[in-house]
């Protein structure tokens, strides 16, 4: 990486619980590219002082994690249709100080239903109503999935979000006896890293029993009680250490302008996992 210099580029993320992910990613792939950059994780304490920020000191990107991808909205210039079409950010790209919002982890869910061939006649358990809940039910609606249910105790948001998308809403899951799904997804922080509930699981283990395929969209750590529950069940896992490679690499083209190579990107995902 080169030494930090006045001409350097920067590019930052902003989460309530930030991890080194983006930062060992995106930084690897500036130092296999050659690019005068770097890329910082910050907690800010002021959301809005904080794009401020972005605006004012140049800084070229701005990737937004929990629970900050709706809050941004009203922070930002433009929404790219990826954000606007579901009311949801999580990638920002300074322009001259033009602020753009876009999302790019409805790609990175759209690329591993299709990449793991989940067939969309399967039953769907979705837990969470927040913005990565948006961007995974539009995903789901939007490759064919008709069978699902949003679980939220938040009944405003649970509700407004199945209702968006045309599925179900309920508060909890559902008793032992009444009914099981093919697919669990959890976009909660449940079971991550550093949080309050990071050794639970997000699913009841009945449920996880009875799945085919579980989801778990949380990155840190890359095995979540839940991946491992499932894993000792032997279903079928997509996790969200794949989710965080897929959207990091959509914002490193946003950011930069350059498309790595498959190989580069696999360099810079293994260097990402080793921490």
């Amino acid at each position: 990486m080169p030494i930090l210099n006045k001409d350097m580029t920067l590019c930052i993320s902003l989460s309530a619980r930030p991890s080194n992910n983006g930062t060992r990613f995106h930084n690897h792939l500036y130092e296999q590219l050659g690019l005068n950059w770097i890329y910082k994780a910050f907690a800010p304490t002021d959301l809005s002082q904080a794009i401020a920020g972005v605006r004012g000191l140049g800084i070229r990107g701005c990737a937004v994690s929990m629970p900050y991808k709706e809050d941004v909205i009203a922070l930002v210039d433009a929404m790219d249709p990826s954000a606007k079409a579901i009311e949801s950010v999580n990638t920002i790209v300074n322009d001259g100080g033009r602020l753009t919002a876009y999302n790019t982890d409805y790609t990175a869910i759209e690329q591993l239903l299709q990449r793991n061939a989940v067939p969309v006649e399967y039953a769907v358990w979705l837990t969470g109503a927040g913005g990565m809940a948006k961007a995974t039910a539009a995903a789901l609606r939007d490759a064919g999935f008709r069978n699902v249910t949003i679980i939220a105790r938040n009944e405003q948001a649970g509700r407004a979000l199945a209702d968006q998308y045309g599925f179900h809403w309920r508060a909890d899951f559902p008793a032992a006896g009444e009914g099981t799904a093919d697919m669990l997804i959890n976009v909660t922080p449940v079971g991550m890293a550093g949080g309050p509930d990071a050794e639970a699981l997000s699913f009841p283990q009945p449920a996880v029993d009875a799945a085919k395929v579980v989801f778990d969209v949380v990155a840190l750590p890359a095995e979540t009680p839940l991946i491992r529950a499932a894993r000792a069940a032997g279903k079928q896992v997509i996790t969200g250490a794949e989710v965080a490679t897929i959207q990091a690499l959509e914002q490193f083209v946003l950011y930069t302008g350059i498309r790595p190579t498959a190989e580069q990107v696999r360099a810079a995902e293994n260097f990402m996992r080793a921490q």
